[in-house]
């Protein structure tokens, strides 16, 4: 089978790619991790160093606000359709696999035009804007979550979960430090608030724990560097329990999330699937522009089932971010998974749909 997966949402493709044993993949993404800014994104990092072949998609970001960017950015549009018409005849793909997100639509479209067959998967609880436009044109249509099925198209869509890499599968805890562990991430790209909070809060987190952090690499901020300023100024004693990373490796993401006490981030479907698989307690702080809300509905959604606290960004102060840590961690014990909610298999299952779809067994 030949397949062109779309990238936006790396780890459930990632965690879809393992799977498909004995068929050519190839990648359609974005190089850079934001738009004018040439910080380099892990999707092409994780993607090549799988020696799949990588496909560089320059399209519109969907903006939630008017800014400088937004006409160069929807000028791109039509750039994006063309440059994937071109792809996609190139490849010949038996069938396109979409995640949803703005990279994925022009790609979409193309494919539509082509007749190629199309799968989309829909990580969210809801529906993102993307996949409910990529929809019309899609064959099949995989949802993570039953909450999702009322947006689609009954006839099209199929619960098969949403994918965890193997590495999230197959990981063993690690031996703990002394002192608890804080897993601090704003996700593949980092959280330039996340990262104001432990900037301004970095004494009296470790003076109490082992803090591990993901922190990104955007150029705009550079948040790396200023925590490395801010590290300097610490007692030595303090220096050895922060572990600050630009980006960690879907393995490393894996053996942090085991092994953290607690894990403090925003609250991206990804994120929570995997917080919900491990049963960890997290303090999670909502992306505040993300669409229709969807993280906060996604942070309401764990706080439900029994494993997080909220935050909200423009609320937050350092003052009420160590308290609410330290406060979580006094109390971890009553942080438990009320429901097994994930439907298992989720990347075979999508799998099957693909080759079902590929070998034209579904309607």
């Amino acid at each position: 089978m030949k397949i062109v997966v779309i990238g936006g949402h790396l780890s459930p493709a990632l965690a879809v790619i393992e799977e498909l044993k004995n068929a050519d993949v190839y990648y359609l993404g974005r190089k850079y991790t934001f738009e004018n800014d040439k910080a380099i994104s892990l999707e092409y990092q994780e993607i090549v160093k799988l020696g799949i072949p990588f496909y560089e998609i320059n399209t519109a970001r969907l903006q939630r606000k008017f800014t400088k960017h937004t006409v160069p950015s929807l000028v791109k549009f039509p750039s994006g359709f063309f440059q994937s018409l071109k792809i996609l005849k190139q490849i010949k793909p038996e069938v396109v696999l979409g995640f949803g997100g703005y990279v994925s639509l022009p790609v979409v479209l193309a494919a539509a035009f082509l007749k190629i067959p199309i799968v989309i998967h829909e990580q969210t609880l809801e529906a993102g804007f993307a996949n409910k436009i990529e929809a019309k044109f899609a064959r099949k249509i995989c949802l993570s979550w039953q909450s999702s099925q009322q947006y689609f198209p009954q006839q099209k869509t199929i619960l098969t979960g949403n994918p965890l890499r193997k590495v999230i599968l197959n990981t063993k805890v690690f031996k703990k430090n002394e002192l608890p562990t804080l897993y601090i991430t704003g996700g593949s790209s980092g959280s330039h608030a996340i990262n104001l909070l432990v900037e301004k809060s970095l004494e009296r987190l470790l003076e109490n724990f082992v803090v591990v952090h993901q922190v990104g690499d955007a150029r705009e901020y550079n948040d790396f560097e200023k925590l490395q300023v801010a590290v300097n100024k610490l007692k030595p004693a303090l220096v050895k329990n922060y572990h600050p990373q630009k980006f960690f490796s879907p393995e490393t993401v894996a053996q942090n999330l085991s092994s953290a006490d607690l894990v403090i981030g925003r609250a991206g479907i990804n994120t929570v699937t995997e917080l919900i698989y491990f049963a960890k307690p997290a303090f999670l702080i909502p992306l505040p522009f993300s669409q229709r809300r969807e993280q906060l509905k996604n942070a309401l959604f764990l706080k439900k089932l029994g494993l997080a606290e909220i935050g909200l960004q423009d609320e937050l102060t350092p003052e009420i971010f160590v308290t609410t840590i330290l406060t979580m961690f006094k109390n971890l014990s009553k942080y438990q998974l009320k429901e097994k909610i994930l439907t298992p298999n989720a990347a075979k299952n999508i799998v099957k749909v693909l080759k079902d779809v590929s070998t034209k067994k579904t309607a």
